[in-house]
């Protein structure tokens, strides 16, 4: 392993301190392989070193901040972007974030495979509808391409749940989700049902509901409950996760980062679930969302004014 000059220049200082150390300075620095010169300038800088070290602890103490912010653990870019939205904001250089993260081992758990990809079919119709959004999730706009999905939520402890969202595939805002203990259709149809509730005014003829071709997008219910609605229907191709992934991508984080580690009932995983789903759209600032939350972003999308003043990092020229 390759030791730093600095660490070789400690271990010369502390073994010339010891009594029974026969060595000079020179012979050391020679076995070493430093040279003097670098020796004497480590030891006339060592108030210098002090003074960073102190500037490091500092700024870490803040990224540590950042990362445990609401419980949920993130990585050098959330973190970054949750600097950017405290009080007062603070601009922390991201390649600094993550040399401090080495240093004082602070680690983002890293994102696994799902493994749940079943449906089941007891509702299924022939009816499959044109996959008309073709992986054009966000030139479209806002609330033009809305995406959902079921994905099931198992902590071994609590009763096996199932969970059906819609997003907006261009803004990343979760907008309506409905968690039930059975898989069937009721809990789909509600989550249709709440999105027209609590967005119907911002909706249009040209929206678009984009799911995979599982038996709930086929039935006939969920069919007619979109047309009745004005909303109109479009499907991936086959076994194709790739033609909705920006849900597949959010399901993947939500599992990551949704502890559920203490939940029993049905009761604890959906408080556990509502604040999450308060957390992502509010304060999980993506970097694709030029640094915002979904529902930032959404409003900036709507209204163009950038809801963040970043000011200059330090030594920035005007």
């Amino acid at each position: 392993m390759k030791i730093p000059a600095h660490a070789k220049y400690q271990i010369i200082y502390d073994t010339l301190q010891k009594n029974d150390n026969l060595l000079n300075v020179a012979a050391m620095c020679e076995i070493a392989g430093v040279s003097r010169s670098g020796y004497y300038h480590y030891l006339s800088t060592e108030d210098q070193r002090m003074e960073r070290e102190e500037r490091d602890r500092q700024d870490f103490l803040l990224i540590l901040k950042a990362y445990q912010y609401r419980g949920y653990h993130k990585g050098a870019r959330s973190i970054y972007m949750r600097l950017l939205h405290m009080e007062p904001p603070i601009v922390m250089n991201i390649k600094k974030i993550r040399r401090l993260m080495r240093k004082y081992n602070l680690q983002c758990p890293i994102r696994k495979a799902n493994p749940y990809r079943r449906m089941a079919k007891a509702m299924a119709t022939a009816y499959t509808a044109p996959n008309i959004v073709n992986r054009e999730f966000e030139e479209h706009g806002p609330r033009k391409i809305l995406l959902t999905d079921i994905t099931y939520i198992i902590n071994g402890k609590a009763p096996r749940c199932y969970m059906s969202t819609i997003i907006d595939a261009c803004t990343k805002e979760l907008l309506s989700w409905v968690l039930s203990e059975s898989l069937e259709i009721d809990f789909v149809l509600e989550t249709v049902k709440q999105l027209i509730e609590k967005h119907g005014t911002n909706l249009s003829t040209e929206t678009l509901i984009h799911s995979d071709q599982g038996s709930h997008y086929t039935s006939i219910k969920f069919i007619q409950l979109l047309k009745d609605n004005e909303l109109r229907q479009s499907m991936s191709r086959r076994a194709n996760c790739w033609d909705n992934a920006p849900q597949e991508s959010f399901f993947g984080h939500m599992k990551d980062e949704l502890d559920l580690s203490e939940c029993y009932s049905y009761e604890e995983i959906l408080n556990a679930v509502r604040d999450w789903t308060e957390y992502y759209n509010t304060e999980r600032y993506q970097w694709d969302l030029a640094r915002l939350s979904p529902v930032e972003y959404y409003q900036y999308m709507t209204t163009g004014i950038y809801p963040l003043i970043i000011p200059k990092a330090k030594g920035e020229n005007n």
